[in-house]
């Protein structure tokens, strides 16, 4: 069965870092709205993940009636505000490394056309999830690739009881720009638990099993 983990679903979903995708933060009981703490002297790639949580926050703040006009174009705001700062198609490339030179050049666009749909789907739920969370930002390093990796502790209450998990973003530099390709939460990265995932799909089912499956998928977070 395809699932989101815990990163698309409350991480990337509620904070810009898909979570992407296991108890999520979708199941705080009551918010009002998302927090950032510690944000003195942040540097460049810290300043990218606040100013993409920060837009998100002040969307899911906004309270619209499901399957309104006003939805719709809260929706697409979010939708822009992923395109801006989460480069899926390379994270959909890595992810899918160990395959891609097997697919054709129409499995490749398709793919990446079916992932942007599933992972902008997830970020557009997050707007109908009240969560209370804070982000704390620890700092930020460059790892041996050039990456910039900001590290965060996101804080947050589940049943009444808090927890923290650790999420760090990975950003590459493009043009002007520090885009994320991919997220790690307590360590584990969302490319990672996307190409485990992948693989098993694949060799169980090939390349057009892995496609309905996120469609299947799309369909349903969609509803």
């Amino acid at each position: 069965m395809f699932r989101p983990t815990l990163l698309s679903r409350a991480v990337l979903g509620l904070t810009l870092s898909l979570t992407s995708l296991a108890p999520t933060l979708a199941s705080a009981e009551s918010a009002e709205s998302a927090k950032e703490v510690k944000t003195a002297k942040l540097g460049p790639g810290a300043t990218a993940v606040k100013q993409a949580n920060d837009t998100i926050a002040s969307l899911l703040k906004q309270q619209v009636t499901a399957g309104s006009k006003e939805e719709k174009e809260l929706s697409a705001k979010v939708t822009t505000s992923v395109r801006g700062f989460l480069d899926i198609d390379e994270l959909g490339k890595r992810a899918m490394v160990d395959q891609w030179s097997k697919l054709s050049k129409a499995q490749q666009e398709q793919f990446l056309a079916v992932l942007r749909e599933l992972i902008e789907a997830n970020y557009v739920k997050g707007l109908r999830a009240n969560v209370n969370f804070d982000t704390e930002y620890a700092g930020e390093t460059a790892d041996k690739e050039g990456n910039v990796v900001v590290a965060t502790k996101v804080k947050a209450q589940r049943k009444g009881k808090p927890f923290v998990i650790a999420v760090d973003y990975v950003l590459v530099k493009q043009g002007d720009k520090l885009r994320a390709w991919d997220v790690k939460t307590d360590g584990v990265g969302l490319v990672e638990n996307y190409r485990t995932m992948f693989n098993k799909i694949i060799e169980r089912e090939k390349f057009e099993g892995l496609i309905k499956r996120m469609q299947d998928k799309k369909t349903k977070t969609a509803s």
